[in-house]
């Protein structure tokens, strides 16, 4: 049965789905409801925190329950059913009593022509208007059946309005449709005070001209005649709802009058000399004001409706001792004209009628004629009352900008919405310039040229765009798009009406075309900031009235009012009132004017506004400074500081502007607690400090060790490079960062020092560390060195950016005996003991282990806090803790007390468990506020203040005293943490009970309040996918290098795989099905050998993203973890079915391997090689299974020439032609396969420090990770044993499968690629490697230049002679130098492309040798300059944009004492030299001290050139030739005569140690 049949509490969920989608309910929270199964019933019972909880936002839960409240209005009548049931159903016409007889007395204008109005329920009503506090309203779109129009004009009544002010014509007064007048019609009060009557005039309005000024000057002539006879003012109102009309309009509701022709109104009043008697005709027409037109606005609709108004004023000159009678004009339909009445009648006012005089009254109405004179005489005298005192505007805009504190809060966003500013208001902007202004919505098209903005951009950072800026076309996320409009970064200034003086195609407009073109940019931008970025309460919209209004900044008001729920954080400035007034008469159609009026300051002179703001900041306008080299200061302006926004700059005199007087010792304290409960350290916690204001903060032995280390970097005594770097590595809550904030703070008027924001590019760190730097110092060489502090870093973000400040000062910039830079490294780790003692010279260990100093100092420290009144030392929690050195057991029993009768069913209690699964598994994780409020679905909050208040007061005790709050540096939004890792860790413990954590994982994945919520929802996605993805590893200061996150390790060690499987799965499906989630269950599945459904999810993963290389590889991961676990498990028992599945696996993995590699070329911003190690090990393993298949027999030297047969001929066995159809050509191929991948990897590792280990604490990592050279020598000789055949050898005719098997016989010595020929010079057996070098050059033609070589093969041929020089300088096998050089020649000559080896071999034969090149030849500085510059080129394409890898370009060879071949000396001599280990050679290198070993100056030759503006040259063969200084800050300033060591690389030449000559 229909709903509307039916009473609400029969309705089922059908039904309230239905009533749901009429009312206008968006569809979304339609199926929600109906989900929840919402009945009648329950319909009545529904809360704000229930709909919050499903997600639905304010302004539809403002709907719902608005239109739920007249639905009950409506169900509770008598005749509750039948009404619904009227509403909707034009079948039924039976009508109450009441409406007949309404319908009965309505006035005879209404039975008349015109459109007949239709009727309107409580169901398909359009609230025009809304109230203070609500949002926009929606259109229900349904249109009420019984009607026969087209459209359905709502009329639902507003809130309250006022008259228009009697006898004026502003025309910026406007009424907002559907409000209603605060009074009803009314009588005579005070004569002056006008009376009012209202007309709806609706019907009246659509006649012609003759009807309609009949009727319009009837009504005019019959109240004005009743107003002008008992003499007072009053005012007529056509376009009103009066007090006759039907229940669904209410008396005094303004609906407006389509008007097409006003001259039709003002021309009715000419019937005043027709209607008054001539006597009196004057007076009458100078008492009865012409026809005012008030514009109705109506936010739904572009029509326009008028109320006509007529203001009648007896001013006694005028009317004493006359009587007004009338004879009113009447139309006549029979025959069409308007006939005068023809008795006159007098009318007076008779409470809020005008009546006529009653023949028995008349006698005595005229009697008290002189009486009614002698009033409005007295009416008239000028008031001798007391003027109302001005109003205290001063206090009220403290109040208004205060928020509830002593101060202004600096932490809360402005946004200004401006319009043109008068050259003499750009003398009062002072404030505007102070406050923390996040954009600007300027509607003056010349602000930039003469406005607000070109004073504006003069002190800030800003970024100037238009209003379709903001409109993400391309779909970017909110932190991409964030990124790329600057914003928190630059203050955003949008033009709103194009730029007078911008040259491209955003010009001024008019407000038409505005509306037309650029209103929906408006609403864009003003939703995404309000919705995306900025969480209401965190900013204040500030309407800064400078100019006359115009339409679109009201759309501005419109806009964020709907958008913030009301007026609490909009506020309005105008000195001028009439520009005030034009603005609210506008705005009122969202809030009223009594509203707007609280939340303005209307009357203030801007200077005066400009002065007060300035004396509410916390901070004086006390200028920054930083220190200079001369031991100085230097001023640093807000808009210099902020053009160096990657960094937070610590300044000599920091915190020194905070005004002392709005710091009451309660704030102080709290500041002080707060930082002992665990927030991080502030700069105002040390300015305090040293105030002696609180308690000083405690000085760790670490601080001092840190500072000594500094001081060691700043005197030169070892340290001689430009950037230096100190690590501090720190147990986490140990106080690690507070520590390097310490050293920051005690160095700040000494050194220049600043926090590196972590979320910056490297370049755009590097050139804001160097604009630091250099900022405001005469003498650049010699600037003082800036201390750089960067907290949790990657380390190849450190080594990148250390690569990149060192290249970007160069020798000409740099001071001679000190860093430029000391980057202060502070990060986390589990082990910082171990870490330290790897490292000494440059790394400090800060641990929960406190000195027997550092015990008496927190002892100390802690009677003090005792001593305090009403201290409680859960106020200090994490200063306890600390004090006790984090013992677990005293963590265990804090915890367990702290908990003890907690609900564990409780919100809060549930909200502890996420934040500790969050806060313990994932570091530096947190939840906003306002994640949590929708949580535990709390309402809106309506100021800040309140809002802290409002979600402490939801919290249990032991959630008050776990939960810290956080406040992003940049974004202000606040968020909630526990107060230590170890603390989350015993929480989560003790909270889980029997649930196990995966439990906990899954319920928080299904708790749409956090998922679906709008602020800071990346972050928090963020946090989940590192909870359920996220790797330890050793580089970041964790404990081991895991294969899976620690929750998931956790989940699979302490439950069961099936557990973790399951979490994984619901992450995959409530996180929108991310690729990586389906990768992670493919490796998690073969891991515990599940293969099929580890294949089944690496499909999945690439379906969603099919050209990722990773997730590629991880494809090829589960065919390989697949092949291997057949071939493990094998017993000889395999049916000829299951080798032909093994191999097809393995074949399938390596072509998924190809896929990863092809995708990775692609990639620029990564280098992932694992196809290629992927498919070599797959295929070496391959080759393994099928030497061990009977068919391919074993001879007697150990060989496979069957197998060597069938892979590199056309030849076939009989046994398996049939068997394998569909692999023979596959595998065919598996040669040229494995030996491209393997001449990939060996350039890859030619190019690049690997990071080898040769320690024994490799933890399993995979060979390829941590030796990959000496992976690479393995798996070439197990493919080439595969390959070699002597028996085929001998057999052959000596044709191509001849030379490639002998070929193999030469990859089986070592001899295959370039990596391992190189590889051969580190053996420790050198008599053997000796050996296999003389076999492998036998191995080629005795005559190479007259038998000609592959490219490659002359490749390994050349390096084979260089590798075996170095090894046995007399080894008969060895060619001169010169013929190399001759057989090279192809490389330079030849025009096509050679692979960079051959490039770096001309480089290696061509330099200069003083035996063979006495006389000079440009030729071969020609064939070097060429290498070099190809080498760089190929360099350039190899590294793509992966920058850490700059740093670790190897170089093979240096050039050294001797002749020929002889001078040619490899690395690993000099590594042999060295003493000590690994670690410490590693240090040698990179600080140089390898150069101060006498036995190195024995080997090496110093090589002569000199310096041209940071760049090197040598002597080549008869030009110079330039060398690229691996160390840019070993070259000497200026233009230097150098000496060097000359090393080579596939890099080009490089130069070691450059010294000045003397």
């Amino acid at each position: 049965m229909d709903y509307k049949q039916l009473p609400v509490t029969e309705w089922d969920e059908g039904h309230v789905k239905c009533w749901l989608e009429s009312i206008g309910i968006k569809k979304v929270y339609v199926e929600k409801l109906y989900e929840e199964e919402v009945t009648g019933p329950a319909l009545q019972q529904l809360d704000e925190p229930f709909l919050k909880g499903i997600g639905m936002k304010g302004g539809q839960i403002h709907i719902l329950m608005s239109k739920r409240k007249q639905l009950w209005d409506c169900s509770t009548r008598p005749d509750s059913t039948q009404a619904v049931h009227d509403n909707f159903n034009v079948s039924n016409n039976k009508k109450t009593k009441s409406e007949r007889t309404k319908t009965q007395h309505r006035e005879p204008e209404e039975r008349k022509g015109g459109t007949k109005e239709t009727k309107c329920t409580q169901f398909d009503m359009k609230s025009v208007s809304v109230q203070d506090g609500a949002l926009k309203s929606q259109q229900s779109g349904k249109k009420n059946i019984s009607t026969s129009s087209k459209t359905e004009i709502s009329h639902a009544p507003g809130r309250r309005t006022n008259f228009r002010p009697f006898n004026s014509n502003d025309i910026n007064f406007n009424y907002v449709k559907n409000t209603v007048f605060h009074t009803p019609e009314t009588g005579v009060l005070n004569l002056i005070i006008p009376c009012h009557e209202y007309k709806s005039f609706t019907t009246a309005a659509s006649l012609d001209r003759v009807r309609l000024q009949a009727k319009f000057a009837c009504e005019v002539i019959k109240f004005a005649s009743a107003c002008l006879n008992v003499r007072t003012n009053g005012t007529i109102h056509f376009g009103v709802k009066d007090n006759i009309e039907k229940e669904s309009w209410q008396h005094g509701q303004i609906v407006g009058v389509s008007i097409t022709d006003r001259e039709m109104y003002v021309d009715a009043l000419d019937y005043i000399e027709r209607c008054f008697e001539s006597h009196v005709q004057d007076a009458a027409r100078l008492c009865i004001h012409p026809p005012v037109f008030i514009q109705v606005i109506d936010k739904d609709t572009q029509e326009q409706y008028f109320v006509v108004e007529v203001d009648i004023e007896p001013s006694y000159e005028t009317v004493k001792g006359e009587i007004f009678q009338v004879r009113l004009p009447r139309f006549n339909e029979g025959t069409n004209k308007v006939n005068i009445e023809k008795n006159p009648v007098i009318f007076r006012r008779v409470g809020a009628n005008s009546e006529p005089v009653k023949n028995e009254d008349l006698v005595s109405f005229i009697q008290n004629l002189q009486d009614r004179d002698a009033r409005r005489e007295k009416a008239e005298l000028p008031s001798t009352e007391h003027h109302d005192n001005p109003q205290n505007l001063g206090r009220k805009l403290s109040i208004l900008l205060k928020n509830g504190k002593n101060y202004m809060d600096d932490s809360l966003w402005h946004i200004l919405v401006t319009n043109k500013c008068k050259e003499e208001d750009l003398k009062s902007i002072d404030f505007l310039m102070r406050l923390n202004i996040f954009c600007v919505f300027d509607f003056d098209e010349d602000s930039n040229v003469s406005g607000l903005y070109s004073q504006y951009k003069e002190c800030h950072a800003t970024s100037s765009h238009f209003l379709q800026n903001y409109s993400n076309d391309n779909k970017m996320s909110t932190t991409e798009f964030q990124k790329h409009l600057c914003l928190f970064v630059k203050k955003s200034w949008i033009f709103c009406n194009g730029r007078s003086d911008f040259l491209g195609n955003e010009k001024p407009c008019d407000e038409d075309t505005w509306i037309r073109t650029k209103k929906r940019y408006l609403k864009k931008a003003v939703s995404f900031i309000c919705e995306e970025l900025l969480p209401k309460g965190s900013f204040l919209v500030l309407f800064l009235l400078l100019s006359p209004v115009e339409k679109p900044i009201v759309d501005a008001f419109h806009e964020f009012y709907s958008e913030m729920n009301g007026m609490d954080f909009i506020m309005c400035l105008a000195e001028s009132r009439e520009n005030y007034e034009k603005w609210a008469n506008l705005a009122q159609i969202s809030c009223s004017t009594e509203i707007l009026e609280q939340r303005s300051i209307v009357g203030m002179k801007l200077s005066h506004v400009d002065a007060t703001v300035q004396s509410l900041l916390p901070s004086t306008t006390y200028c920054k400074h930083l220190p200079v080299s001369t031991r100085g200061l230097c001023a640093l302006p807000t808009l210099e500081e902020e053009k160096m926004y990657s960094l937070e700059i610590l300044c000599a005199d920091q915190c020194d502007d905070i005004k002392l007087d709005h710091l009451n010792k309660e704030e102080i304290k709290q500041i002080d607690e707060t930082f002992y409960r665990g927030k991080k350290v502030s700069w105002k916690n040390f300015w305090l400090a040293d105030k002696r204001l609180c308690g000083e903060i405690i000085e760790r032995e670490a601080c001092k060790e840190v500072l000594k280390l500094m001081n060691d970097f700043l005197s030169g005594t070892w340290f001689k490079h430009s950037v230096a770097k100190l690590k501090v590595f720190h147990h986490p809550g140990s106080g690690g960062s507070t520590i390097a904030r310490q050293v920051l703070w005690r160095q700040r008027k000494e050194l220049r020092c600043a926090v590196i924001k972590g979320t910056y590019p490297v370049a755009t760190v590097c050139q804001h560390a160097i604009d630091f730097r250099h900022y405001d110092e005469k003498d650049l060489k010699n600037s003082l060195p800036v201390l750089l502090l960067m907290e949790d870093y990657d380390e190849e973000y450190l080594e990148e950016l250390i690569y990149s400040l060192t290249d970007a000062m160069g020798p000409a910039k740099r001071h001679p005996s000190r860093p430029s830079f000391i980057l202060l490294c502070c990060k986390r780790s589990n082990a910082p003991d171990k870490l330290c003692i790897a490292s000494p010279q440059d790394t400090v260990a800060v641990t929960h282990r406190l000195t027997e100093q550092e015990k008496n100092l927190f002892r100390t420290k802690l009677e003090k806090f005792e001593n305090q009144t009403e201290f409680k030392l859960e106020y200090i929690l994490t200063f306890v803790l600390m004090s006790n050195e984090f013992d677990n057991t005293y963590v265990r029993e804090f915890v367990e007390h702290l908990l003890k009768g907690i609900d564990l069913s409780a919100p809060e209690t549930r909200l502890m468990r996420y934040v500790a699964l969050l806060n313990f598994y994932v570091h530096n994780s947190y939840i906003t506020l306002s994640h949590c409020e929708a949580f535990l679905g709390l309402g809106a909050y309506q100021e800040r203040r309140i809002r802290e208040y409002d979600f402490i007061s939801h919290l249990s005790e032991q959630a008050r005293l776990i939960f810290i709050e956080l406040r992003d540096t940049t974004t202000y939004i606040s968020s909630i943490q526990i107060i230590h890792h170890l603390v989350a860790k015993e929480i989560l413990n003790q909270l889980s009970g029997d649930r196990p954590q995966s439990e906990i994982a899954r319920n928080l994945l299904q708790e749409k309040a956090f998922l679906h919520h709008r602020f800071g929802r990346e972050e928090f996605i963020k946090f989940i996918r590192d909870l359920f993805i996220r790797r330890d590893k050793k580089s970041r200061g964790d404990n081991a290098d895991s294969l899976f996150s620690p929750f998931i390790e956790h989940v699979c060690k302490t439950e069961n795989p099936e557990k973790a499987i399951e979490v994984l799965k619901n992450a995959y499906e409530c996180l929108g099905k991310d690729a990586f989630f389906a990768q992670q269950l493919a490796r998690l599945h073969y891991t515990y050998e599940k293969y099929e459904d580890a294949k089944h999810w690496a499909e999945i993963a690439k379906s969603h993203l099919p050209n990722d290389s990773f997730i590629l590889d991880t494809e090829g991961q589960v065919y390989r973890k697949w092949f291997s676990f057949k071939v493990d498990n094998s017993k000889g028992e395999e049916t000829p079915e299951d080798i032909i599945q093994m191999i097809e696996i393995a074949l399938k993995a390596m072509k998924c391997f190809r896929s990863a590699q092809q995708a990775a070329k692609s990639e620029q911003d990564s280098m992932n090689n694992s196809g290629y190690f992927g498919e070599v090990e797959v295929g070496c393993r391959l080759l393994k299974l099928l030497s061990s298949l009977e068919i391919f027999p074993k001879n007697a030297r150990g060989e496979y020439p069957k197998l060597v047969q069938y892979l590199l001929t056309d030849y076939i066995p009989a046994d398996i032609q049939k068997p394998w159809g569909k692999l023979h050509s596959r595998l065919k191929g598996l040669h040229k396969n494995i030996y491209n991948a393997l001449d990939w990897i060996s350039e890859d590792l030619s190019y690049f420090q690997t990071d080898k280990n040769l320690k024994e604490d490799d933890d399993g990592r995979e060979e390829q990770v941590y030796n990959p050279r000496g992976w690479l020598k393995r798996q070439c000789k197990v493919y080439a044993t595969f390959f070699s055949s002597y028996e085929l050898t001998e057999e052959s005719d000596g044709g191509s499968k001849s030379q490639l098997i002998r070929n193999m016989i030469i990859y089986k010595h070592g001899g295959g690629n370039v990596t391992t020929i190189l590889s051969l010079l580190s053996d420790s057996n050198s008599k053997k490697t000796v050996q296999n070098l003389e076999k492998i050059i036998s191995s080629y033609s005795e005559d190479p230049q007259k038998d000609y070589l592959e490219d490659m093969e002359l490749i390994n041929y050349i390096v084979c002679h260089l590798t075996l020089a170095c090894l046995s300088p007399g080894s008969s096998k060895i060619l001169d130098l010169q013929i190399l050089r001759e057989l090279s020649k192809r490389f330079f000559k030849k025009k096509r492309p050679f692979p960079a080896s051959a490039h770096f071999l001309l480089t290696l034969l061509y330099w200069p040798d003083g035996g063979l090149d006495k006389d000079s030849n440009p030729d071969k500085d020609d064939i070097l300059r060429s290498a070099i510059h190809t080498l760089k080129n190929l360099h350039d394409i190899k590294i793509k944009n992966v920058a850490p890898r700059k740093k670790r370009i190897y170089t093979h060879f240096f050039l050294g004492i001797g002749y020929g071949l002889r001078k040619i000396v490899p690395k690993t001599k000099i590594d042999k030299l060295m003493r000590g280990s690994l670690d410490e050679r590693r240090k040698k290198w990179h600080n140089g001290d390898v150069w101060k070993i006498g036995e190195v100056h024995e080997v090496l030759k110093r090589v002569e050139g000199w310096t041209e503006d940071g760049r090197v040259f040598a002597v080549g063969h008869a030009g110079r030739i330039p060398i690229l200084p691996l160390h840019f800050d070993s070259v000497p300033p200026g233009n230097e005569n150098v000496t060097f060591y000359l090393g080579f690389s596939f890099l080009g030449l490089v130069a070691y140690d450059i010294q000045i000559k003397k």
